[in-house]
């Protein structure tokens, strides 16, 4: 049985981003529901129709990578529709999108990839699941916060472990909370009187640090800087996106959607420089080197009719670059 995830943020404009063609390889690194990646393929079938009536027909492919076993179903539903006879456009990769270059490696596409599709949201799906412990909603669960449920580290193990000076950084880095080293210190306290064990005794101790008329917005941030750590979000977007520079074809299409400043910054440095921290080479004439050229100066947003029936599209960002031709 399909898990239902969100609705695709910005469907359209980021598969219109890709420009897919008959005999391209394509490459979701965010699968989820597979919102996506299924219009991928449809969009790859209409290519490959076109190309076969032609006498012109190459298989176009698509890879797709989530590292968690929700995803399974989703990807098993789009292999039984898409995967038909020899003809397999469709790969599932369970795995982290940091492995992407090893990764198309193994599977021998040693010539480059046409485009890399990242939605970078985290889903619905995991806000609305208690047992994930992503969402304040629901007091009573446990603060766990792994994308990867395999993974070791939990959200209560950052709370209970790490130092005062470490946990301050967190919220403050990943959170952008102006309280962080009040809060470090406040969960250091309680954690020598008990465990820090659920997301309620969590709310408890946070909501002392928030005006009432901005306390969900104040404790969206801290369970951000919670769930980044935990899943080691920018260092795995980092590889990811410095791994494209090497994986993309001459002119192919990086197509990110961004929902905070931290992941942004990250996505709009690469486009601009070629490296993550916006560290700025230039040439013999003072021109910034970079190995894109920017598509969208602006970021492509969600239309006002998108963001009222789809309210996860409100903050949410299209970028597009296209690797220079050699």
């Amino acid at each position: 049985m399909e898990t239902q995830y969100h609705i695709p943020v910005l469907l359209n404009e980021s598969i219109d981003a890709m420009e897919i063609h008959a005999g391209g390889v394509y490459v979701d690194v965010t699968f989820g529901g597979g919102g996506h990646s299924r219009e991928i393929l449809r969009r790859i079938r209409q290519c490959e129709d076109s190309a076969d009536a032609t006498g012109n027909g190459s298989k176009a492919r698509l890879y797709s990578f989530d590292q968690d076993a929700d995803a399974i179903a989703n990807a098993e539903a789009i292999e039984a529709e898409y995967n038909n006879g020899s003809n397999k456009p469709f790969t599932f990769v369970r795995s982290n999108f940091r492995f992407i270059k090893n990764f198309m490696q193994y599977h021998g596409e040693t010539e480059g990839v046409d485009a890399v599709l990242a939605d970078l949201g985290v889903s619905s799906h995991h806000f609305d699941d208690e047992s994930r412990g992503f969402s304040f909603r629901y007091p009573d669960a446990p603060l766990d916060m792994r994308m990867n449920r395999q993974a070791r580290l939990t959200a209560a193990d950052i709370l209970n472990t790490y130092s005062q000076e470490r946990l301050a950084d967190i919220f403050y880095l990943y959170g952008e909370l102006r309280q962080s080293r009040q809060i470090a210190s406040s969960i250091l306290k309680n954690r020598e009187q008990h465990p820090i064990a659920t997301i309620g005794e969590l709310l408890n101790l946070l909501q002392p640090f928030f005006p009432r008329d901005r306390e969900k917005k104040e404790m969206a941030k801290a369970f951000q800087a919670l769930r980044i750590e935990v899943n080691h979000e920018m260092e795995a977007l980092t590889e990811m996106l410095q791994s494209t520079t090497q994986i993309l074809k001459p002119g192919g299409r990086l197509v990110v959607i961004t929902y905070h400043s931290l992941e942004d910054r990250l996505v709009k440095n690469l486009m601009k420089t070629g490296n993550t921290e916006g560290r700025e080479e230039k040439d013999f004439y003072g021109r910034t080197s970079s190995p894109f050229t920017i598509v969208t100066r602006k970021p492509i947003l969600p239309s006002a009719e998108e963001q009222q029936t789809n309210p996860r599209s409100r903050s949410a960002k299209l970028r597009v670059a296209a690797l220079l031709q050699q």
